[in-house]
């Protein structure tokens, strides 16, 4: 199976501009494609996941990505799939941001001799005259038809503010500059930048002629990329410090059983053929998928050694054994009043709960285990002693912390 047609059978494709110039250039390696990504916290997230995979799929297969970070545009901010405005962050807090993205990022993507760039579109963007930009660039796109675009109909209800509409005139002045400084002929996105997409393709036609056209070919991502990003964004993030390698994995490990095939084909690199096989797995094979899923991914994310002690830990968990390598949450001196401490502060400090009420309601809902044991006292506490040996809390079915002093 050559490589453009291995992923439209992961389910990676949904609309492109020109198919079977887009066929060529993936199997002949000759792609230098880009994929941006706006820096709007400190770490990726498994929102970003899908394309990091995809930029490493198809580099494996001899072309060349360009990551793109977005020090220029994240002072705007894209209004695609919000119904409000995004935050306005600070130059200082951006340039963190896109320094933590390119130590992740250099876990799925080879930067070495060439093999693939990292470029900030702050380079070009920052220094823009305006009047010549909207002379030059502003004149090339019509404002009705930027109106009819489904990123922007969305937000008029609520109110689209002029800062924000220029994002599309920014990201297709992004497409522009890197064809004519990389030679970048294909762009990667979401569903919801087909519109700012489609107006880079545009643009370059207009201003470098049809013959550039011809090269410059745009693809869409299948949605599920943003649907991850949607439901996780801000909780399972690539980061160990923000989530451990073991709630990385039990993220995956407790995926819905309709989107485990789905994500087995989009995210890991397992033979497409022996992914297929495993479609028709139901019951505890469902769940062995489950537990293939989580182990590639958190390699993939963390390296096969924190999987292995992920899975162990898992394992461990579910089958009543001691879980030696369970996240662990530390209690110090001051957490103690007067020798102990309550069980809703053990949640808090455990980040099982994000607050006092949300723990209390935990309790009296009947959903917090201590060492195997329900807990219904909402006023329950522990002196030091009970942490000498394992003191393991459980809030729901799968969310485990070992507490430690």
């Amino acid at each position: 199976m050559e490589l453009y047609d291995e992923l439209v059978a992961r389910g990676l494709i949904a609309q492109v501009t020109n198919e079977e110039e887009i066929k060529k250039l993936i199997n002949a390696g000759e792609a230098t494609f880009y994929i941006g990504f706006d820096p709007t916290a400190d770490s990726l997230h498994v929102g970003h996941f899908m394309a990091l995979c995809l930029m490493k799929r198809l580099q494996a297969g001899g072309n060349k990505p360009i990551a793109l970070v977005g020090g220029g545009t994240g002072m705007i901010g894209d209004p695609s799939g919000r119904t409000d405005m995004r935050l306005m962050m600070t130059k200082e807090t951006i340039d963190h941001n896109c320094e933590c993205f390119k130590k992740q990022m250099s876990r799925f993507i080879d930067f070495s001799e060439g093999k693939a760039l990292m470029v900030n579109n702050a380079d070009w963007l920052m220094d823009l005259n305006y009047i010549e930009f909207i002379r030059d660039i502003g004149s090339q796109f019509s404002v009705n038809k930027m109106l009819a675009a489904e990123c922007y109909k969305q937000r008029l209800e609520r109110g689209l503010n002029f800062l924000e509409f220029n994002y599309m005139l920014m990201q297709s002045y992004d497409f522009l500059m890197l064809y004519e400084k990389y030679g970048c002929n294909l762009e990667f996105g979401g569903d919801d930048q087909w519109s700012n997409m489609l107006g880079g393709t545009e643009l370059i036609r207009k201003k470098l002629g049809k013959d550039a056209h011809a090269m410059t070919i745009t693809l869409l991502l299948n949605s599920e990329g943003k649907k991850m990003g949607k439901t996780a964004k801000g909780a399972v993030w690539l980061d160990p410090n923000k989530t451990s390698p073991f709630d990385f994995y039990q993220y995956w490990r407790n995926v819905d059983d309709k989107d485990v095939i789905k994500c087995l084909k989009m995210l890991t690199f397992l033979p497409i053929e022996e992914i297929q096989k495993m479609e028709v797995w139901e019951g505890a094979e469902l769940n062995k998928a489950k537990e293939i899923l989580a182990f590639e991914l958190t390699k993939l994310v963390h390296g096969e050694e924190e999987a292995q002690k992920a899975e162990s830990a898992a394992k461990g968990i579910f089958s009543g054994a001691s879980a030696e390598n369970m996240p662990e949450a530390a209690l110090a001196d001051e957490d103690f009043t007067d020798g102990k401490i309550d069980l809703i502060s053990i949640l808090v400090k455990a980040g099982l709960v994000k607050s006092r009420s949300e723990g209390r309601r935990a309790i009296e809902q009947g959903g917090v285990v201590v060492n195997e044991e329900k807990v219904s006292d909402v006023y329950a506490s522990y002196e030091k002693d009970a942490f000498a040996a394992d003191f393991i809390v459980r809030r729901g079915k799968k969310n485990f912390r070992k507490i430690v002093l």
